[in-house]
């Protein structure tokens, strides 16, 4: 079994959490089991609506929270008729909004609100109880009661002290006994007086064996647990970004990103550290040696692939529409979107039809839209929110990236994989291994003390030479050609050697 490690998902996830998509599915293919756990809390959505959105099988999913109970991963089936079946025949009048259902019981000054899931208007994902307009406990469901979560008035407001966690016929497995960030859990047979050992118990309860293997996608906070208990499996870590601070580093000393240091620092328990670009292997085993003066084994997985190369829709009204650029991330400040919008604003002054559509969601939407709003763009740059993208990017004829820091870039690879040249910054590490400058697109030089108005101007002129001076069909071929190194059998190739 591969037992692969990370913290939390979302509905705009990280590129880790896709990352792990690709991994579920390729592991899949070349018949190796596999599960994947999630270790935050999430109150508020369901794990398994999160993990389905994007792509994995329930089987392959565990949760920390009700690893201890009877309960599997499972969308929301409780309906409204169950809950109310429960009321034990009290009278009770009722009242519906978007989402909500209010369930009030006269002359006691208790009311239920039963938040509904997703659009359904019978699947309840969660009931609020409220006695004297105080909130007292939260129910949560999904195919029957996983957990409760119970609150006391503390500073005129409700405070959580305490979660219990049950199995399918209404049993408590277990109970969290919480006063903020401080947390205890109470077993029929001990108590744990941390999360950290809650994640050390569940690796200790797996059992797992020489003929395991265990892969930490995200050390923080839950690093050491798993290492402490995790033996007699292979340990393995994947590195997803940037691994050392340049400014920070000399040639005595090395300024190690905080997410990898522990890790770096236990080589010796590590069997094995996973990159997804050859120029990070070469730049880690080279540091590796130079400052620790021993070699790890580090390997090049790609952290996705390509199943096939898609190629532009043929026929009237079809293929790629002229002078288009697409952008796909999450909206987050390291990304840059708001460069983007600027570079295409300026290079509409040369190319007067080029236009750039933006895949994706996240916390800088709002102010992209009032920039998009006081540029006077929205006829051109559109925010286009999540969406699935597996045969969105071939309509395009570029690729434009304003992040400074990549260590793989899934969407670059996509957009390779349908054709698209790509301009972006030339850093580490993604962007230089699917742009080979002048060939498939530019790679813009920059420096840290580079300014804003400076990275616009220079991707805006990237734009017009790309759409006026360069052969968009060689560039296309040239992308197709690189994105062959990613198509799923190769992949899949490197993970059995791993594996084996």
């Amino acid at each position: 079994m591969v037992y692969n490690f990370n913290l939390g998902i979302g509905w705009a996830s990280s590129g880790v959490e896709y990352a792990q998509a690709y991994r579920a599915k390729a592991l899949r293919r070349i018949g190796q089991e596999a599960k994947f756990i999630f270790t935050r809390m999430f109150p508020a959505e369901n794990i398994q609506h999160m993990t389905e959105n994007i792509g994995f099988l329930d089987s392959e999913v565990i949760w920390l929270y009700t690893f201890f109970t009877d309960c599997r991963i499972s969308p929301v089936t409780y309906t409204l008729e169950r809950l109310e079946a429960g009321f034990g025949g009290r009278e009770f009048t009722v009242s519906k909004e978007a989402g909500k259902v209010k369930y009030i019981f006269p002359g006691t000054g208790v009311y239920y609100m039963a938040y509904l899931a997703g659009d359904s208007k019978e699947l309840v994902h969660r009931v609020e109880m409220v006695s004297n307009g105080r909130l007292i406990r939260k129910d949560y469901y999904t195919y029957c009661r996983i957990f409760s979560e119970y609150y006391a008035p503390l500073d005129q407001k409700a405070h959580l002290y305490q979660r219990r966690f049950f199995n399918e016929n209404g049993t408590v497995a277990y109970e969290e006994i919480t006063d903020n960030d401080i947390v205890m859990y109470r077993f029929p047979d001990r108590l744990l007086c941390s999360k950290e050992e809650l994640i050390g118990y569940m690796v200790s309860c797996l059992k797992l064996t020489r003929r395991d293997t265990v892969i930490i996608d995200r050390v923080t906070g839950i690093g050491q647990s798993i290492l402490k208990y995790a033996y007699p499996a292979r340990i393995g870590v994947v590195i997803h970004a940037d691994h050392f601070n340049e400014p920070g580093t000399d040639k005595d000393h090395i300024l190690w990103n905080n997410y990898y240091e522990y890790v770096f620092s236990q080589h010796k328990h590590i069997k094995f550290y996973i990159v997804s670009t050859d120029v990070q292997s070469r730049l880690l085993k080279k540091q590796f040696k130079m400052y620790k003066g021993v070699n790890p084994k580090i390997v090049t997985i790609p952290v996705g692939s390509l199943d096939e190369l898609k190629m532009p829709e043929k026929g009237k009204q079809k293929g790629r529409r002229k002078h288009s650029l697409i952008t796909a991330s999450r909206l987050a400040g390291e990304k840059h979107v708001d460069w983007l919008v600027e570079a295409v604003a300026l290079a509409r002054e040369e190319v007067p039809d080029v236009s750039l559509d933006i895949y994706g969601k996240g916390a800088e939407e709002t102010r992209l839209k009032e920039q998009i709003k006081k540029l006077n763009c929205g006829d051109y740059v559109r925010l286009c929110g999540q969406q699935k993208m597996d045969e969105t990017y071939r309509n395009y004829e570029a690729y434009l990236s304003g992040s400074t820091s990549e260590g793989f870039g899934l969407t670059l690879m996509e957009a390779v994989g349908s054709g698209l040249p790509i301009i972006g910054f030339d850093v580490r590490y993604g962007n230089p291994a699917f742009i080979d400058d002048g060939k498939n697109g530019y790679l813009i030089k920059t420096h840290d003390k580079m300014e804003k108005k400076e990275r616009v101007r220079s991707l805006a002129e990237c734009i017009v030479r790309l759409f006026t001076e360069a052969d968009l069909e060689s560039f296309h071929r040239h992308s197709y050609k690189k994105a062959e190194t990613y198509l799923t059998d190769e992949v899949e190739k490197r993970w059995k050697e791993l594996l084996k």
